[in-house]
């Protein structure tokens, strides 16, 4: 009880040192509060960043790997990149044989095409020529209708499963399934409606058509490349599956021992190590920039203090020859400077708190602060306060009572 006592009494003195100089505790606070501000808003943008880009990757799945001319994260010569053969439909049919530990492989040729309905039409509509594991390797499962078939693949028959926007923009109330489309003035029937899929970085995943990548040949009036998706029952032996992709790619390819891979297998880990790469810099900054001002708010507070000090000689020459000791002199003077700083610390968690909540809104983000980050802001505040505060406190300490009580 003694010990919540004398606590309760340097709160109590640093409460009337606070209201006493009103004008001297807002400059004081400031550095403090424009910190723990930056910290909120920068720590909570980046972990909605995060979160968002976390959500974006999963959508790729950990259990996939693609086969592709480039690498999705491109850190060599892209012109030494480019000049690599393209992969082909080839490649697809031997790897397909060959690669025992994927439980669906599908080829994928990609363009934008003009998609028409009747007198409607949609401009660079993404269009995707598969094979009916599309639906396994890319998660594209039909929230209506059903997806093509094996047989539907072989005879390359003309058949299209949309996504929601094509359905949107081109029938509007009308039911698709039946009606015939047509991808780059060739005639296909709508079998399926692809689930609502959003956005991925800006691109709509609703705006696009798949279809049996043997009619998509039919359409296409130049070779292109392809790129390859593979996906296991088991995350477990995804590292097992890329060995053997790159085992069989390089045979395929008579690639010599010492020669490097001439293509890409590509998955979702690369690009969050890449994201990561990047954040960390942003960690760097924030850090920087908080210490920046809580360092400026700790000089004020420090120089507060210290003139604190000098004005308040003679009450501390008195609380000395009543009693008080070095310690006592030492606690009462730090609980007033963690109190200055702690204060500035809670408003600017408010104020972070609330420009976080505005300006990520307006971007469509998540703008939840972490428990994490508030502690962090305000543990921040606190140890400012204490480092500050030591050496008046020990200045005052150091007064001797009888020079003190003299002081005018």
């Amino acid at each position: 009880m003694a010990f919540i006592g004398r606590w309760m009494e340097y709160l109590r003195f640093a409460y009337e040192a606070l209201i006493s100089n009103k004008i001297r505790f807002i400059l004081t606070t400031l550095g403090i509060f424009l910190g723990v501000t930056a910290i909120i808003v920068i720590f909570t943008a980046i972990q909605s960043i995060n979160s968002y880009v976390e959500e974006e990757f999963s959508n790729i799945g950990s259990s996939s790997l693609y086969l592709s001319k480039f690498p999705w994260v491109i850190t060599d010569n892209y012109w030494e990149l480019r000049n690599r053969p393209e992969v082909t439909l080839e490649d697809y049919e031997i790897l397909k044989e060959s690669v025992k530990t994927a439980r669906w492989i599908s080829p994928q040729i990609e363009a934008m095409r003009t998609i028409e309905y009747r007198n409607k039409n949609l401009e660079d509509v993404y269009t995707i020529g598969s094979t009916e594991e599309y639906i396994y390797t890319d998660n594209a499962e039909p929230e209506f209708g059903r997806f093509f078939t094996e047989m539907e693949v072989y005879r390359a028959n003309p058949v299209c499963i949309i996504g929601q926007n094509v359905w949107e923009e081109l029938f509007e109330n009308e039911n698709p399934m039946g009606k015939r489309l047509k991808i780059n003035g060739f005639p296909h029937r709508v079998i399926g409606i692809l689930e609502k899929k959003g956005n991925f970085f800006g691109f709509n995943l609703d705006n696009q058509v798949i279809i049996p990548y043997t009619t998509f040949k039919g359409i296409s009036f130049h070779h292109r490349g392809i790129d390859i998706a593979f996906r296991t029952e088991d995350p477990a032996l995804i590292d097992d599956m890329r060995d053997e992709i790159r085992g069989v790619m390089r045979r395929i390819r008579k690639l010599a021992p010492g020669e490097p891979d001439n293509f890409a297998v590509n998955q979702q880990s690369m690009l969050t190590d890449f994201y990561n790469s990047l954040t960390r810099t942003s960690y760097i900054v924030v850090f920087i920039i908080a210490t920046i001002s809580l360092v400026v708010g700790g000089i004020g507070i420090m120089n507060i203090m210290l003139v604190s000090v000098t004005e308040r000689t003679k009450e501390i020459g008195i609380r000395k020859a009543i009693g008080a000791t070095r310690n006592n002199i030492i606690m009462q003077f730090l609980s007033e400077s963690v109190a200055i700083s702690s204060l500035g610390g809670v408003i600017g968690i408010i104020f972070g708190v609330l420009i976080a909540q505005v300006l990520l809104q307006n971007i469509k983000l998540d703008a939840s602060v972490s428990l994490s980050t508030v502690l962090i802001g305000y543990g921040f505040s606190a140890v400012v306060g204490i480092i500050s505060g030591m050496y008046p406190a020990y200045r005052a300490a150091r007064l001797n009572p009888i020079d003190a009580l003299r002081y005018e």
